[in-house]
């Protein structure tokens, strides 16, 4: 947030929703018509930061995390924005925050393997309200190991449940994913995995959304970036507290085919992490 917010004026537009004049600023400038296109196109890889016809960049190496804002002047923001994504969950700031609820439905999924992730492409009519404000579920995809840190831990897997709002913001929600009991849900997503990069197919059975988040909504919850190429800022971040579990078979299957797909943790700077009571 910028300087001119006072600490109590932060707060208060957070706790009412996640969204702020400053956020809204910030999306509208960071996401141009190629994006807005990428989202009414297919839910779109652009809009998690995974971009057919964008320079090479990956998780390692040359094209790895640490290189990504030289890689195009598109990808400045990776380097330069001070709101960046993922940050370790920890020095919160204790609050009463408005609700998260997720309206989500039976659904048919088109599960993708766009090279950077598995990602599940959701029919239209799935949206959560967060602070009252209507965010259209888009898709979801998953990291190896968590993006976030809670309090320095990382988790084997995390899940990211990417939104938009009629006004072209996004949300995403993060849910931690522990080794655990096999999850029945995930594994709908997993059996239609495609192997090779580009690929895709339908899952067997539609699927809830829901199935795959916690039952405590308790949340953390801050203002931050996409976590890949072209790391555009303006994203308004819900992260549960709680996680979901999955079976160590299911978490070695998806790691087998993404050993890493992780940007390392960025600092929080003068941002406030909120947590909710």
């Amino acid at each position: 947030m910028t300087d001119s917010f006072s600490r109590r004026r932060v707060l208060s537009y957070l706790a009412a929703g996640a969204a702020c004049p400053v956020c809204a600023s910030l999306a509208g400038r960071a996401f141009g018509a190629e994006d807005k296109a990428a989202h009414a196109a297919a839910g779109a890889d652009k809009a998690a930061g995974h971009g057919g016809g964008a320079p090479h960049w990956g998780y390692v190496g040359a094209g790895g995390p640490d290189n990504w804002g030289t890689l195009s002047a598109d990808f400045k923001v990776c380097d330069l924005g001070l709101e960046q994504t993922p940050i370790d969950l920890a020095s919160t700031v204790r609050a009463e925050l408005a609700g998260v609820e997720s309206m989500f439905q039976d659904s048919a999924l088109t599960v993708v393997n766009n090279g950077h992730t598995i990602q599940a492409n959701c029919a239209a009519g799935n949206y959560s309200l967060i602070g009252g404000e209507r965010f259209e579920l888009l898709q979801f995809h998953f990291h190896h190991p968590s993006e976030h840190k809670l309090a320095g831990q990382a988790f084997p897997l995390e899940c990211h449940f990417v939104h938009r709002s009629q006004a072209g913001t996004l949300a995403v929600l993060g849910v931690f994913i522990r080794a655990g009991a096999a999850n029945d849900a995930l594994e709908v997503v997993f059996q239609a995995m495609p192997a090779a990069a580009g690929g895709e197919q339908p899952a067997a059975r539609p699927l809830n959304p829901n199935a795959l988040l916690p039952f405590d909504r308790g949340h953390f919850r801050y203002a931050g970036s996409l976590t890949t190429p072209p790391c555009s800022e303006g994203v308004n971040w819900v992260v549960f507290k709680t996680a979901i579990e999955a079976s160590d078979a299911q978490i070695q299957k998806f790691a087998a085919m993404f050993p890493l797909n992780a940007r390392p943790i960025q600092k929080q700077n003068r941002r406030f992490l909120l947590e909710s009571l």
